[in-house]
């Protein structure tokens, strides 16, 4: 999953791993991790495999524990395996590795760990967790994560900068939703009133998730404009330009 431009040519958008850590949990793990990272090359492991078993570790916590209701141990396996983000970022620091490649399998997958969290969820509601809404807005919540991500990427490949922070973006989703979700599961555990944490978890991703959508579509939307009004204005400027030295050759 994702690393910044550094690590492996990714996108340095905040990912699910980095949010999860302050920074200075992210150095303290990031040194601790390094000799396994450097165990992991020396055994021909390459930083693309870490990054596929992570996210297969993700999909799995969701889609195994998910639909059950064990929201506690689902989210404690896909935080182990969130770590696999760290390490193949520092796999590829030590490798010296940047490719396009790179980023666009994170980019990939990163939707797939997405769309596994939150369709874990709209599953038990749809089963055991029996809860029509609930269940609506865990879709909701998937197909908006993809939409508000898919408003970037496109946004940036007809040349515009995007350049808004949304209210609730990835990491935002992701951390509320896997910590309110864990800490929801404790009621397994007998902690009164605690399950009705993932409710409130998903319909706040939900309408953060609808403002960032509106927020990141208004950018784009101002920022074409000013384009091509700019383009406007420089293509009527150098037609001007012959016109004027023609007059002045004239004189």
């Amino acid at each position: 999953m994702g690393q910044p431009v550094a690590s492996r040519g990714r996108s340095a958008t905040p990912t699910l791993g980095k949010a999860m850590l302050n920074k200075y949990a992210r150095a303290f793990f990031t040194r601790v991790l390094t000799p396994f990272a450097a165990f992991l090359i020396r055994r021909g492991v390459s930083p693309d495999a870490v990054t596929l078993i992570g996210t297969a570790g993700v999909v799995a916590g969701a889609l195994v524990f998910y639909p059950r209701g064990v929201f506690f141990w689902g989210t404690v396996v896909i935080t182990l395996f969130v770590f696999s983000d760290l390490i193949d970022g520092n796999m590829a620091r030590q490798l010296g590795r940047s490719s396009r490649w790179g980023a666009f399998l994170d980019s990939t997958l990163d939707r797939v760990a997405d769309g596994a969290i939150f369709g874990g969820f709209a599953l038990w509601y749809a089963g055991n967790g029996d809860d029509n809404v609930l269940c609506a807005v865990s879709i909701f919540c998937l197909a908006s994560g993809q939409v508000v991500s898919y408003t970037k990427a496109r946004g940036e490949s007809i040349g515009l900068p995007v350049a808004v922070n949304g209210l609730v973006e990835r990491a935002e989703r992701l951390v509320i939703a896997l910590v309110l979700a864990g800490l929801s599961g404790l009621h397994t555990f007998g902690v009164p009133g605690i399950q009705y944490l993932l409710p409130i978890a998903l319909w706040i991703v939900a309408v953060g998730s609808l403002i960032t959508l509106i927020q990141r579509v208004v950018t784009v939307r101002r920022e074409s404009a000013e384009a091509e009004a700019a383009a406007a204005q420089e293509q009527q400027e150098t037609q001007e330009t012959p016109r004027t030295r023609g007059s002045e050759a004239a004189k």
